[in-house]
This record gives structure tokens, sequence and C-alpha cells, in this order.
């Protein structure tokens, strides 16, 4: 049987979905262009996810910069840990991932460090895929890209690894926007960028690659969500940490889920429910879809709970098409820290607490002559301090590194009893992160068909389809004359027009035979196929062609933009489109 992969790249790349980039040039991995169908099946994705949380959900669009200087990637921690195992071969020179060589012999090799790579490598005699050489010592690969910016490179900056970082950067004016409400949400949908070691993998593993990312900030006291009675009863396939372990993977309703602490909290919940609700209606089979859950040796230090919407391939098996993980406050107080200023959010009380509260008060007619440039700073330090760290008649702290001793009657210090209205929160984050392009190719994986039919054209009985959804085929409606006669182009122009001004991407075709041109849009996964004839010179009729059962009916010209919009995207069924004839 062939290799479906195959199948799908040979449909994509000869029908204008997708293709290698830079094939003038002989091309380069990890880079996949997007031709004028698959483009638009890109975009009518995207669309739908904007459906989902910007309409729907409320939390706008954003878009940042796709360069970011080295600040932001110290505090997200990219530029100290943003790295992957690379080994090389001693003979040929070619990179690999060393987790990925050893994957067969280890069930987690991403949790080993480069010299326990190193070990597992040399004990088990692993040799180098492409020619059997040695391979050389594992050492760590940042992945980022790195660039200069500006004349003379004097500030460092590196393309973005992730979209996520710019929602962080811009916090303080996301706050503002929403009124320093929570939650809130931000979205964006771009371009990020990962030096891949050895991307063999087609377009799962891109160099530059789209996201869309949305990142929620809650209140850490209060992790329900108001709209997960409506998902609740949602039955998902998931594989918990337990059930890994057990090597089992169940269905079970997400309330179930919640209940038994399977998935940390009704937010985290909610997200699982609106990647399953989106996957289902892009037209990814839900009969090959997962959600797994990090385990403890693989979640993130940061994280409370963290799971991977997986999508089954043909080729690659389970592949992580999305991640949903509940970050906590790390991303903000990491970048609180780099940049010196406070990220959180003002909460008021239904009702104003009374409470006892320690207070440091610096002396500033003493410290500002003292420190001048630093007395600010000296000031701030001092008021973090505890009781006890004020015994004594010196007191310490440290501003940038440097050790400061203070005179005690510099400062002083008393338990008030103040009237609380509310208080400064840091926002957990809920992080749903959507891989764009791997989930356009499961899509065409999970929609391409090869079927029987009584339909021969050119003596063959097999047709080729893509079972796309309606509203994510890029190619809507084809109109197509039966015969390539001036008298049947005039009306089928007509409807053309019709169709693309109520918003329908539609194709003309009067090339060949009627048989060869269903066959071409079946390919390209059109789902309705509109042909003029010589009774629609009599009656004002045409012929709908259905894709999927390839069944016919006839319907007026006066309403066919209503009936296939209603078709594509008010779920009519394909019998009513042939009444009131």
């Amino acid at each position: 049987m062939a290799d479906k992969y195959e199948q799908v790249l040979e449909l994509a790349k000869r029908r204008g979905f997708l293709w290698n980039s830079f094939e003038l040039y002989g091309g380069t991995a990890g880079f996949f262009d997007y031709g004028p169908l698959g483009a638009m099946l890109k975009r009518r994705i995207e669309n739908i996810w904007r459906d989902i949380f910007v309409i729907n959900e409320g939390y706008y669009e954003i878009e940042a910069p796709t360069i970011g200087i080295e600040d932001i990637f110290i505090a997200s921690g990219h530029v100290g840990g943003f790295s992957d195992p690379l080994t090389e071969c001693q003979k040929c020179h070619e990179a690999f991932r060393a987790d990925h060589l050893v994957k067969e012999i280890l069930e987690n090799p991403d949790t080993l460090s480069a010299e326990e790579l190193t070990d597992v490598i040399g004990k088990n005699n692993v040799k180098c895929p492409e020619c059997g050489g040695k391979l050389g010592n594992v050492y760590e690969f940042n992945l980022m890209f790195k660039t200069a910016i500006g004349p003379g490179g004097k500030r460092m900056g590196y393309l973005r690894p992730e979209t996520a970082q710019g929602m962080f950067v811009d916090f303080p004016r996301l706050v503002k926007f929403y009124r320093d409400h929570l939650p809130f949400g931000a979205t964006q949908i771009g371009k990020a960028y990962r030096n891949e070691i050895s991307p063999r993998q087609g377009v799962i593993r891109l160099r530059e690659f789209t996201q869309a990312e949305a990142e929620i900030f809650i209140d850490p006291r209060d992790k329900t969500h108001p709209k997960f009675k409506d998902v609740a009863d949602i039955v998902m396939n998931l594989y918990s940490q337990d059930g890994q372990a057990n090597g089992e993977m169940e269905k079970m309703s997400l309330r179930d889920a919640v209940t038994n602490g399977i998935i940390a909290h009704e937010f985290l919940a909610y997200c699982l429910a609106l990647t399953h609700q989106f996957l289902v209606r892009v037209g990814v089979s839900p009969e090959k879809t997962r959600f797994r859950q990090h385990m403890k040796d693989e979640m993130a230090h940061y994280a409370a709970d963290c799971w991977d919407a997986e999508i089954l391939s043909d080729r690659f098996g389970w592949v992580e098409v999305v991640g949903i993980a509940d970050r906590t406050d790390f991303d903000l107080k990491a970048h609180a820290k780099q940049s010196e200023k406070e990220l959180s959010v003002y909460v008021s009380y239904d009702t104003p607490k009374k409470v006892e509260k320690f207070v440091v008060k610096p002396d500033m007619g003493v410290l500002g002559p003292i420190f001048k440039g630093k007395a600010g700073k000296v000031a701030n330090a001092l008021k973090a301090l505890r009781l006890e760290e004020l015994s004594g008649d010196v007191i310490e702290v440290t501003v940038n590194g440097e050790k400061i001793k203070i005179n005690k009657d510099s400062v002083k210090f008393e338990t008030v009893t103040e009237e609380i209205h509310g208080e400064n929160i840091i926002p957990h984050v809920i992080e749903p992160s959507f891989g764009i392009d791997r989930i356009t190719y499961s899509l065409l994986e999970h929609s391409y068909f090869e079927e029987e039919t009584k339909e021969k054209v050119d003596d063959e009985g097999i047709r080729i389809v893509l079972r796309l959804p309606p509203e994510v085929a890029p190619v809507q409606a084809a109109v197509l004359p039966l015969l390539s006669r001036d008298e049947l182009r005039k009306p089928g122009n007509e409807i053309v027009a019709k169709l693309r001004r109520a918003g329908i991407l539609v194709s003309f075709d009067d090339s060949g035979t009627i048989g060869r041109r269903y066959r071409r849009n079946d390919e390209i996964g059109t789902p309705y196929s509109i042909t003029v004839d010589y009774q629609t010179l009599e009656d004002g009729t045409v012929t709908i062609r259905d894709r999927d059962t390839m069944k016919q009916v006839r319907a007026n010209i006066s309403d066919i933009e209503n009936n296939i919009f209603d078709l594509i995207y008010r779920g009519k069924s394909f019998d009513d489109a042939g009444k009131g004839i």
C-alpha cells in the first residue's frame, strides 16, 4: 500500500497546496511554501480559530514584532535554556537530534542531559543513520536565530521562537485596555522561528512556522470557568499520566476529569474543550485525536498542568499540534524581574478588610544625599525587608548585585492597622498554543481518500477526493458549463459574479470533459460543483453536485448565492438545496 504521506504531498504539490521552498535553487530542509490553494486553506483555518477565540471568547488579537530584543528572551529563559541536544557524525558530518536517535531505547530521552545522552549512545553503539559512522559527544544547541538590530550590531536581537512573549511584554497595556478586570486574554497569529537541528519530517517540523496562541490571564484564587457547564459533558480521548503509566487511553467527560482531579481545574478543561471543538470543526478526525497529559518528569517546572492535543498520522504516529498549559505566574514574574517593573492587577474587594501590616519607612532626607541616584532603589529594597531582617544597628540590602550597609537610624518601622479595599495580584496564565502548519497538514491527511466509483474518467474507476469541511475548503464552489460554448458561458459567468458578491470563493472551469472537471474539483476539496446546461437556458435552473456523495439536485439560478452560502455556513442539507424549484 502506498505511503499516505507521499500521496498527500504529491497531491499538495501538484494541485498548489504545498511545495518545498527555494526549489529553484535546490531547496533546504525546514521550509515550505503555501501555494494558491494552500494559502487559502490555511487562512480559513486561522479564521475559524479567530471565530472561536477572538469573536466568541472575546480575547482580542494583537500583532507584535517577529524580532525581539535580547532582554525579552533572557527573561523568558530562551537565551539560557532553549536548546536541543545535538550530535554530529564524525564521518559525514551530518547533525542529529540526540534524543531522537535513542527514542527506541528509552521512553523519555528528552529528560536526559547531554552527558547522559552521550553515555546512552556509546553504550548502545548507536551509529549515524545516514552513513553508519561514529557519533560525537552530545552538546546543547540553542534553537533561536540570532540577529543584530541597527547598524554596527550594537543591540542584539532574536527572531521570536514563539508568539507568546509579545503578549507578556504588552501586559501593562493590556491591563489598561481591559480596565483591570480579570480574566482577560490576548491572542496572536503569526510566524515563529526555530533553527531546528535536523528537520526531516516535512511540514511536521519547520524552521519557520505559524503559531496561533492565546494568553489568558486569570485570578489564581479562582480557576473555575462560568461556561464550563456548557462543555462539561463533552467526551474526549484522554491519555492521562496514569493512563500512560498503564498504556491505556480512555474516553472521559471533562466533568469527570475535573471532578477526579485528572485535569487540574475548570478553566484548563474549558480550553481543552475549545481545542477539541476547533479541531473537529476544521475537519480533523476525532477518532484520530487524543489529549495527552505531560508526565511529571516532562512537565515544565512552572506549569501546574499541561496537555497536548495529538493527531494520529499514518507516517509519524501521534503528532503534537496544540499545547494547553497552566503556566502559573512564571512569565509575568520573570519579566517583572528582568524589566524591574511591577506586572500585576489591582483587584477590589467586595467589602473592605482590616489588616495588620508591617511597614518600613526609609528616611529619604538621610538616604537621598548619601546614595543620590540610587536612593530610590535602596528605599525599595528596605521596604521589602521583614522584621527579623531589621535587627541590629546596621541593615544590609542588595541593589543591582551590590551589598549596601545602612545605619538603622535611617529607617523607621511599625505595625499599623489599615483598611484594605483591594490588592495587587499577579495573574496566572492559561496558554492554548496551536501549530497551524501541523494542523493544516493533518487536515489534508485526514481528508484524503481514494475510492472506487462507477463514474469512470479516462477508463479509471478510482477517484481522489479531499473531504474538507465546506467552510474550510479553499475553493467552495465551481461553476462548470457543460460545453465550452458562449451561450452556456454567459449564465455561468453571471453565477460566478453572484457567488463572489456573497463572499464565496468560486472557480470557473470549461476545459475538458465534465467528468474530468468533477475529478479536478474533487481532488482539491471543492464541496459543490454547479453545472450550467441547455436546460438552464430554458428554465433558469442548474445542477448542483455534492462532492462527497456525488448526488445531484436541480436548483434555481435566482437564489443560487443564498443556496450555496447556506450549504457552506448554515448547515443546510443537500437534499433541501433542490427544493423550491
